[in-house]
C-alpha cells in the first residue's frame, strides 16, 4: 500500500504540488530560481521603482560633488577670513596650503573608494553607502564648526576633517554605480547611470549658484573693501559667514539620501552571488518590481519555499580567487583601461585675466558666475547628452568620440597661442566640459559597474575611481603650479600652453586604451563578467506569472537555460 511506502507517498505528494503549481520544481532549484530572478530585473519595464532608484543614488553623488566643488569656491573666502592683516598675510591663502586643503579631499576619497569599495563586497552595498553619508554629514558639521586657536590652526583642521570627509565621498562613487546597475534594467541601464553621474553636474551646479547667492546676500558689506587685503570688520565678518554656509549647506541632501536609503533592499545580486541568501534574494525582487492596483494597494508576494542549504552560485571572493581571475590578460585589461582626469576649473579660471573688480563684491560675484558659466554651458549639457545616447551610441563608441575630441581641443589651446583675455580661450574650455562629461567621464563611471563580477564589482569599481583621483592629485600638485611658472604678475600663466599640450597627450593615451574594454550595452550583468553566455536569440524575458516555463537538460553555473513555452494544464 501506498501508506507503506514513505518513497512513493513523497514523489505523489510532489506531483500532486507540481500539478497544483508549475514552477514548483523551478522554486526548488535555486539556480533556476536565481537566473528567473535575475531575468526579472533585467527585463522589467521601466517604472517608479527604477525611478526611485535613481534619485537615492543621485542624492549622494550630487553630495559629493556639491562638497568637492565648494572647497575650489570657499578657498578665496578662507584667505580672507584666515589669512589677513600684516601677520597673517593680504587676505590670500598660500598657494601650499590651499593645495593641501584640496588634495586632502582627494587623498581621502582614494582612500574610501579602495576601502569602503572592498567592504561593500563584504556586507553589502546598501549598508557601506549609508556609512559613507553619514561620514559626509558628519564632518561637513564639523567643518563649518571649527574655528582657529592657539594650538590648532584653521588650515589643520580643516586638512583633518576634508580627509576624513574624503573617506565618505569614496564610498558613494562605486557604490551609487553599483547599486544603479545591480537593480536596473538591461535596456534603460546606461541612461539610469548616466542619470545618477549627471547629478555631480547639478552638484556642482548647486554648489556654485549657492556661493552666488550668499555673495549678494552680504552685498552691501562685500562692497565697503576695494580688494581682499582692505576687507577687515563687517567684511571679514560677511566673508567669514559666507564659506560656512556654503560648505554647511552640503549636509542637507546627505540627509535626505540617508533617509531615503531605507526604502531600498540590498541588491539581489549580492544576495544571491556573495551572501547566498536565495530567499532574500528572491523577495527582494518582488518586493522591488511589485505593481500598484487601480485602488492603490500592491500586489501580493508569494511565499517561497525553504531554503535547504547553500547553493554553489560560482567561487567565492578571495584574494587568491582575485589574483587568479586580474591576472590573466582580457579580465586585467579590463581593470587596467580606467583611469581619471580631473578638469580643475582653476587652472583656466585663475588664468583668464579677470581685471576691472572694483571691490571684494565683484571679485567673489565673478568668480561664481565665471564657475556656473562652465557649469551650465560645458558640463551639465554634456551629460544630459549621454542620457541621451548612452544606451543607443554605446558606451564605447562614446568614450572614443569623447577623447579624440579632448585630444583636438587641448591641441588647439596649446598650439594657437592664445591671449589670456581671449574670449575664444573660455569657449574652447567649455566645449572641453562638454566633451569630457559626455565621453570618458559619464563611461568611466558606467562601465565599471557593469563589466566586472559581482563578488568584485564595488572592489574593482574603487579600485578604478581610486585611479581617477589619484590622477586628480597629480593635476592640482603639478600642473597647477606649472600653469604659473615664471609668472612676473598676479594672474599671469605662462606655461598654460604647455599644460594643455601634456593633456593633449593624456587625452590620446585615454584614446588608445579605450580598445581594452567591451562594448557593455543592453547585455545582462552576468553575460558581460562572463558567467553565462548571451541568448541565442532576443527574446522579451520578462517571466509572467500566467505563461510557466519549462527547462530544457540540466542546470549549471556559466550556462544559459534553454527555456519554452507551456501552456497550463487544466
Amino acid at each position: 500500500m501506498d501508506t507503506l511506502n514513505p518513497h512513493r507517498q513523497a514523489l505523489l505528494a510532489t506531483r500532486e504540488r507540481a500539478a497544483m503549481d508549475p514552477d514548483y520544481h523551478f522554486r526548488r532549484n535555486p539556480h533556476e530560481r536565481r537566473r528567473r530572478a535575475l531575468a526579472k530585473l533585467d527585463e522589467a519595464p521601466f517604472g517608479w521603482a527604477h525611478i526611485h532608484t535613481v534619485i537615492i543614488t543621485g542624492l549622494g553623488l550630487f553630495t559629493s560633488a556639491y562638497e568637492m566643488f565648494a572647497i575650489n569656491l570657499a578657498v578665496t573666502m578662507l584667505g580672507i577670513v584666515y589669512w589677513q592683516g600684516e601677520d597673517s598675510g593680504s587676505g590670500k591663502i598660500p598657494f601650499g596650503l590651499e593645495a593641501a586643503i584640496k588634495v586632502a579631499t582627494l587623498a581621502g576619497a582614494a582612500i574610501g573608494q579602495l576601502l569602503l569599495g572592498w567592504l561593500a563586497d563584504r556586507i553589502g552595498r546598501r549598508r557601506v553607502y549609508g556609512y559613507g553619508l553619514m561620514v559626509i554629514i558628519f564632518t561637513t558639521l564639523a567643518q563649518v564648526m571649527s574655528s582657529s586657536s592657539r594650538a590648532l590652526s584653521m588650515s589643520g583642521l580643516l586638512i583633518f576633517w576634508r580627509v576624513i570627509m574624503g573617506v565618505g565621498i569614496g564610498s558613494v562613487y562605486p557604490l551609487s554605480s553599483v547599486i544603479t546597475s545591480e537593480f536596473a534594467t538591461t535596456k534603460w541601464r546606461g541612461a539610469m547611470m548616466s542619470a545618477v553621474f549627471a547629478m555631480q553636474g547639478f552638484g556642482q551646479f548647486a554648489a556654485a549658484i549657492t556661493a552666488l547667492i550668499v555673495t549678494v546676500g552680504f552685498k552691501k558689506s562685500l562692497e565697503s573693501a576695494k580688494d581682499v587685503a582692505h576687507c577687515t570688520g563687517a567684511c571679514q565678518l560677511a566673508v567669514d559667514k559666507m564659506w560656512r554656509f556654503t560648505i554647511g549647506l552640503g549636509a542637507i541632501p546627505a540627509c535626505f539620501a540617508l533617509y531615503y536609503r531605507l526604502a531600498i533592499p540590498e541588491t539581489p545580486r549580492f544576495n544571491f552571488d556573495i551572501t547566498r541568501d536565495i530567499i532574500k534574494a528572491d523577495k527582494d525582487v518582488r518586493t522591488y518590481l511589485r505593481k500598484r492596483r487601480a485602488n492603490g494597494t500592491r500586489e501580493p508576494l508569494y511565499t517561497p519555499p525553504i531554503q535547504n542549504g547553500i547553493p554553489d552560485f560560482g567561487p567565492k571572493a578571495s584574494w587568491s580567487d582575485f589574483y587568479g581571475r586580474y591576472s590573466q590578460w582580457k579580465h586585467g585589461k579590463v581593470l587596467l583601461a580606467f583611469y581619471g582626469l580631473d578638469l580643475n576649473n582653476s587652472i583656466t579660471l585663475g588664468a583668464i585675466n579677470r581685471t576691472g573688480a572694483k571691490n571684494v563684491y565683484e571679485i567673489l560675484y565673478r568668480n561664481a558666475v565665471g564657475n556656473l558659466i562652465l557649469i551650465c554651458a560645458g558640463a551639465i549639457p554634456g551629460y544630459l547628452v549621454a542620457i541621451a545616447t548612452v544606451d543607443k551610441i554605446g558606451r564605447i563608441r562614446i568614450q572614443l568620440l569623447g577623447f579624440l575630441m579632448l585630444s583636438v581641443f587641448f591641441a588647439v589651446i596649446g598650439l594657437a597661442n592664445l591671449d589670456q583675455n581671449d574670449s575664444g580661450l573660455l569657449a574652447l574650455y567649455v566645449l572641453t566640459q562638454f566633451c569630457f562629461n559626455f565621453g570618458p567621464s559619464t563611461t568611466t563611471f558606467i562601465v565599471p559597474g557593469e563589466c566586472f563580477p559581482t563578488r568584485y564589482r564595488a572592489t574593482a569599481h574603487g579600485i578604478s575611481v581610486a585611479v581617477g583621483k589619484i590622477g586628480a592629485i597629480i593635476s592640482q600638485c603639478v600642473f597647477v603650479p606649472l600653469v604659473y611658472r615664471g609668472a612676473k604678475a598676479p594672474g599671469d600663466a605662462p606655461w598654460l600652453d604647455h599644460v594643455m599640450q601634456i593633456f593633449c597627450g593624456f587625452m590620446f593615451c585615454g584614446f588608445a586604451t579605450s580598445f581594452f574594454i567591451s562594448e557593455t550595452k543592453r547585455q545582462s550583468l552576468e553575460v558581460l563578467c562572463g558567467e553565462m553566455d548571451p541568448p541565442p536569440r532576443t527574446q522579451h524575458a520578462y517571466i509572467r506569472d500566467e505563461i510557466p516555463l519549462r527547462a530544457v537538460g540540466p542546470v549549471r553555473v556559466g550556462n544559459p537555460v534553454t527555456v519554452s513555452a507551456a501552456p497550463r494544464k487544466p
